[in-house]
């Protein structure tokens, strides 16, 4: 069992645009590591790199040592599931098929009878067994979620890497996915990686937070080592006012009048209208 994920000095460049900068990160099983920084600081991009969706050089992203790029990429998804930040589907699969997809690293002629056993294993532990026969098209939002996350699980990954996987939910499905995948690294001894936009959510869930700015590690560590007010403030140009939750983590309040000298409207703004009968 592989026991940590270590990316060394990753950098990268989209069409001679630096996207990413000697990027380093090391994650162990057990762990549950959020990614967080402003739109276009590389969140996107450091997930599809660990992953190989986009080429890096060698030596860059290592599974106990092993450099990743010397696997071919049905081994690779025996070891790491990626969930993406849009799974759309269009074609009337049922959750069980969905769900099944996860297996095809493992499939070699025909389905086997672990193969169908591990997917009902993975849709009862996520909670939608009961969705099995249904169509994908047909799920909420949230439901949908949780049919690509139990996809990914299918493939029995000690990593699990997961693009804003609560970024489209309200906060009830926010906090059953964010339970999941604590769980996950908990109790099923998985490393799980997951970029988000939300402070307070990964701070309440992450045992650490990787803060990027502008494609480089601005800062890494304990939620309370990294939500600091003068840390939030340098990557994100805002002031906030950051406070011990109740549940012990930092809790992040926006100071909105100082959110680049924009003041909230003491007023109703007169709106015009045009007479469509002149």
């Amino acid at each position: 069992m592989a026991l940590n994920l270590t990316v060394n000095n990753l950098s990268f460049k989209y069409d001679g645009t630096q996207v990413l900068e000697d990027v380093n990160i090391e994650v162990k099983i057990g762990e549950m590591l959020s990614i967080v920084g402003p739109n276009g600081s590389g969140k996107s991009t450091l997930l599809k790199c660990i992953n190989r969706i986009l080429k890096t050089q060698q030596n860059t992203v290592l599974i106990d040592g092993e450099d990743t790029s010397k696997l071919n990429l049905k081994e690779l998804s025996k070891i790491m599931g990626y969930v993406p930040q849009n799974s759309t589907n269009t074609f009337p699969f049922t959750v069980f098929d969905i769900v099944l997809m996860g297996r095809k690293p493992y499939i070699h002629w025909s389905l086997s009878e672990r193969d169908t056993e591990i997917v009902a294993e993975m849709m009862n532990y996520i909670g939608i067994g009961n969705l099995a026969m249904r169509h994908f098209n047909e799920l909420s939002g949230g439901e949908q979620q949780k049919v690509i996350i139990a996809r990914a699980l299918a493939q029995q990954p000690q990593f699990l890497l997961l693009d804003e996987p609560t970024s489209s939910l309200d906060i009830k499905h926010q906090l059953e996915i964010l339970c999941i995948l604590k769980s996950l690294a908990k109790t099923k001894h998985r490393a799980v990686i997951v970029a988000m936009h939300d402070l307070n959510l990964a701070s309440r869930f992450s045992d650490s937070m990787l803060m990027l700015k502008k494609g480089s590690i601005f800062t890494v560590g304990t939620p309370n080592a990294v939500l600091t007010e003068e840390n939030i403030e340098a990557v994100y140009g805002i002031k906030t006012h950051v406070t011990n939750s109740v549940l012990g983590s930092p809790q992040v309040t926006p100071l909105i009048s100082e959110f680049n000298g924009i003041k909230p409207l003491k007023t109703t703004p007169k709106i015009e209208t045009i007479d469509s009968r002149a």
